[in-house]
């Protein structure tokens, strides 16, 4: 599986030397998170963040020419690990059904995918576009796999973002209201003055985060129109 600077990977905690942590990455490179790159701040006990044999997520800063892999911990954000944990559940889920359709040879189909891409997306894509998952296992047990991820109940994900509101136009209320009441696929809830909270769910957290930009970039290009303040809070 091909690594790029950026990259946002799953990884096992390997072992702690000194101040830094040697990591194994889900489709076995090898990386490290330098002390600074752990959490921001000073750090008393650097094994209140990292264990070994503990799955963490973390962030790609440097790959040098030799293949040494820097990570970063402190750098991903909450909406990049959830979703990255939430795959890997997902993974975990659907390397069962290929072990339960393949049986022995299982071992061998998956290990074949994952030196190209990561298990997750090429089965997803596979939902689109079975054709490479035939030319691997077959067009008969292609689509017994298929069949059950496909009928796999998926767990919803769900965003929410604080916005504000700001005017000093006299009918700002009623601006507001035609603003939020015109917003589809998301849910509105009143927190403040000026502070308003938009839900969204989604199939995935990916799709949700798509969503949301798309609907708030829309929300703000109107807001601006007729004279409002727009914020949006990030946490």
């Amino acid at each position: 599986m091909e690594l790029e600077i950026g990259d946002v990977v799953l990884c096992t905690v390997d072992r702690i030397a000194g101040t830094i942590v040697f990591v194994k990455i889900d489709g076995n490179r090898e990386g490290s998170i330098t002390m600074s790159e752990i959490a921001p701040g000073r750090i008393r006990n650097i094994r209140d963040y990292v264990v070994p044999k503990k799955k963490i997520v973390c962030k790609i800063l440097r790959i040098s020419q030799s293949g040494n892999v820097d990570l970063s911990l402190r750098r991903v954000t909450q909406k990049e690990k959830k979703e990255i944990l939430e795959q890997y559940k997902q993974e975990k889920s659907y390397k069962s059904v290929l072990k339960s359709i393949l049986n022995e040879k299982s071992e061998e189909i998956i290990n074949k995918i994952e030196t190209e891409q990561r298990l997750f997306d090429f089965l997803e894509e596979a939902k689109e576009n079975p054709k490479e998952l035939e030319e691997i296992i077959g067009k008969t047990d292609s689509k017994k796999v298929l069949d059950i991820i496909n009928t796999q109940k998926q767990k919803t994900a769900i965003l929410k973002k604080e916005i504000s509101l700001t005017t000093k136009n006299s009918n700002g209320l009623k601006l507001i209201k035609e603003l939020l009441g015109n917003l589809k696929e998301v849910e509105v809830k009143y927190i403040s003055a000026g502070k308003y909270s938009i839900k969204i769910e989604a199939d995935n957290i990916k799709t949700a985060d798509n969503k949301l930009k798309e609907i708030l970039k829309g929300l703000e290009e109107k807001a601006k129109k007729v004279g409002f303040e727009f914020f949006v809070k990030e946490k």
